[in-house]
């Protein structure tokens, strides 16, 4: 048997490796021919550019053509006979490659940053001819083809090329943007693997259709770039953690979600109104089940198709930068879901993916973690962090679960889990891939900035990569929000046994920079809402609750609260639902809204509370030994030297009357905030808004009524 006929068969049967080195034209015998394969077509001629017109032999039933043609230029186009019905089609396989040399030398080594330019499906034209490139990386895979609406489905009708260190590409002419594909791919055993959605797809249908649809990327619009630099260390930093399924949904409709645009009238508006400063979304990334709540992606250059297309995602972002809102994205690099048209055993082996389950499974969530190792992984995740923030204007990245990529043991016993090649624990290619990743933000994107959710001691997470650092922007405080919710959950009579609670995280406040979080995984699980935590009978609950937010924003820190929180929410919170708005009804959930929209704004006005929330130049405490009333006292510092804010809080249901602070300046002290307030709901102890400080022994010194279970917040008059 012939080489020619082996490759003719190995193209009918589809497992042909490089199809264009048949297909399409070539010379043979020192003249050009041109092969085509075209199932069910029973003539097909050539139409040169020349205006010759060349009929092929068909050489197989199956539909494969071949011959001499009178014109060997590569411009020509296809006339085929499909029973009575006549078409003129482009041939595929006379198109040039779409990946430069450039391309495959920097994909080669790791740095082609924008990958997402060339690999996925592209809609352009070349030479004339309108369609789409579609570029794959599956190095293991023996054919590769894209299948869809195109092409009915059919592997044999687009199989790719391959270039490079296993990068599949094609030219399907007339795909168009909407066009829905998937690749069909033969492993390295001849198994041919179910349908693999595309890894750098920019849209896909919505679950459960797992598709990838063909969209141009690079013809999005921009969000409007934000007029100020939201992110820096001495900005007010007030995050609000939104679910964009269960924020809210129209009642109306059978409780369906809202869509981007309909949020982006609503969501933006509300949360400026608040007062707070950052919307933080949920991972928006596709993703195949609710149940995960976004953070077991397949689709990581997709915002999910639940709500919109990416363009109203765009409006989305738009809408709440004009209404001065940054954006954070949750970004999960860490791990993804084994769901057989995702990342997993991607062209039959495991690419994305460690092999070895000790490397390669998290025991906790059944998911697979990245070979951060491979540098077209690595590659593929960077370009990811990066195309956020410059295809679609985000303000930053939360990492999720970085303790799980830090330490090769995470949630494994003994046993279970390799040693690096020093024999240490900790996963050196992941720390390489966060202080790379965290690098190339900042450099591109200065005003940008990344946290990590991190819930160990390692240290310098938020310190730049020159120092050693993970080159973090902030860190997510864990510790203060285990210690303080643990704290707020005894009994007020209990409390005075537990006042280190309080008093420890300042012993490594400004060991990073710090977010406190009441995220959302503080009021799911059995955990009960953060209102549900609190202790007593009612109104002992709505006054924990007010004490403790009060104590949150004067303490160092940026902040970050998970919705519904803001008003209370007395339930778990329930992605599949709407949040609970009906309760805003009630006096008490709208008194502890609007205690959290005056504390955002009180926060944001008064530079002693977030200018140096990061820098211990600016706390200074003022009572910490009075446990047995569970009082504590502090002094918030700004960078002007007048710019200071005296908080104290009384964690007990007992009113202290005549209780003496002292504060740095003699004079009137304003009371600008007093969670007792009856307009939150509380008995409006305090002290009718200024107090004079008096001098003992040379120090000035104010005297107070603490109200019960209250913080107040009090600022100099010059």
């Amino acid at each position: 048997m012939s080489q020619v006929s082996r490759s003719a068969r190995a193209v009918i049967a589809g497992t042909h490796s490089d199809p264009f080195a048949y297909l399409g034209p070539h010379v043979e015998n020192d003249g050009p021919v041109v092969r085509v394969f075209l199932p069910d077509a029973q003539e097909v001629q050539v139409l040169a550019e020349s205006g010759d017109i060349s009929i092929l032999p068909r050489i197989d039933e199956a539909g494969l053509f071949a011959g001499p043609v009178a014109d060997g230029g590569n411009r020509y186009r296809l006339r085929a006979r499909f029973g009575r019905e006549e078409v003129e089609l482009e041939d595929p396989y006379r198109f040039p490659p779409i990946l430069s040399d450039l391309d495959l030398h920097l994909l080669g080594e790791g740095n082609h940053l924008e990958l997402y330019d060339k690999l996925g499906a592209h809609p352009r034209e070349i030479d004339g001819v309108a369609g789409v490139a579609f570029v794959v990386f599956a190095p293991n895979a023996r054919r590769v083809s894209v299948v869809g609406d195109f092409n009915f489905w059919d592997g044999r009708r687009h199989a790719m090329r391959v270039r490079g260190n296993g990068y599949w590409e094609i030219f399907v002419p007339d795909a168009r943007a909407g066009a829905k594909y998937k690749y069909e791919i033969v492993g390295p055993d001849g198994t041919l693997l179910p349908l693999k959605a595309d890894p750098v797809a920019f849209f896909g249908e919505v679950r459960p259709e797992t598709a990838s649809i063909v969209l141009d990327a690079r013809s999005l619009p921009r969000p409007a770039p934000l007029k100020h630099d939201a992110n820096a260390l001495g900005a007010p930093i007030s995050i609000y953690e939104v679910h964009l399924g269960s924020w809210r949904r129209n009642a109306d409709e059978g409780g369906r979600w809202l869509t981007y645009r309909e949020m982006a009238k609503e969501l933006p508006a509300y949360a400026a109104d608040m007062g707070f400063t950052h919307v933080e979304l949920l991972p928006v990334t596709e993703h195949p089940f609710d149940g995960s709540w976004g953070y077991q992606p397949t689709g990581m250059f997709a915002p999910t198709s639940r709500f919109g297309s990416p363009e109203d995602f765009v409006a989305l972002i738009d809408a709440c930068h004009n209404a001065g809102l940054a954006v954070l994205l949750d970004w999960v690099p860490g791990h993804f879901p084994d769901d057989p048209h995702g990342l997993a055993q991607f062209d039959g082996t495991s690419l994305y993916e460690h092999a070895d389950p000790r490397q390669g499974r998290h025991i906790d969530w059944g998911t697979l973690i990245y070979n951060y190792g491979r540098v077209e992984v690595a590659n593929f995740l960077l370009a990811n962090a990066l195309f956020w923030v410059d295809r679609y204007g985000v303000d930053g990245l939360r990492v999720d679960a970085v303790a799980s990529m830090l330490y090769l043991d995470y949630s494994r016993k003994e046993g279970e889990w390799i040693a690096n090649r020093h024999g240490g624990r900790e996963n050196i290619e992941a720390i390489e891939f966060l202080r790379r990743a965290n690098s190339l933000v900042f450099q591109r994107h200065p005003r940008a900035t990344t946290a990590a959710e991190e819930s160990t001691a390692w240290p310098m997470v938020s310190r730049p990569v020159d120092w050693g650092g993970l080159g973090f922007g902030y860190k997510w405080n864990m510790g203060w929000m285990n210690d303080t919710l643990n704290y707020m959950s005894k009994d007020s009579i209990h409390r005075r046994h537990h006042h280190g609670s309080i008093l420890f995280g300042l012993h490594y406040a400004f060991s990073e920079n710090f977010i406190l979080p009441l995220s959302h995984d503080e009021v799911v699980h059995g955990k009960r809402s953060i209102l549900g935590r609190m202790p007593g009978d009612r109104w002992q609950r709505f006054a924990n609750l007010r004490a403790y937010y009060g104590f949150m924003f004067g303490h160092p820190g940026k902040k970050l609260m998970f919705m519904g929180s803001e008003f209370a929410q007395d339930t778990e919170w329930n992605h599949d639902q709407s949040l609970p708005w009906h309760l805003l009804e009630q006096a008490d959930h709208a008194g502890v809204r609007n205690l959290v929209r005056d504390l955002n704004n009180l926060y944001r006005s008064v530079p002693a509370l977030h200018q140096l929330d990061c820098d211990a130049a600016g706390f200074e405490w003022l009572v910490t030994g009075d446990a047995n009333q569970s009082v504590f006292a502090w002094l918030r510092k700004g960078a002007d030297p007048r710019a200071r804010c005296v908080v104290a809080v009384n964690f007990t249901p007992e009113t202290r009357h005549d209780y003496r602070i002292r504060v740095p300046f003699a004079g009137k002290w304003r009371e600008v905030l007093n969670t007792d307030s009856a307009s939150y709901g509380g008995g409006n102890v305090g002290n009718a808004g200024v107090v004079s400080a008096v001098v003992t022994s040379g120090i000035p010194e104010l005297r107070l009524v603490l109200p019960p279970l209250a913080a107040v917040f009090f600022v100099p008059e010059f």
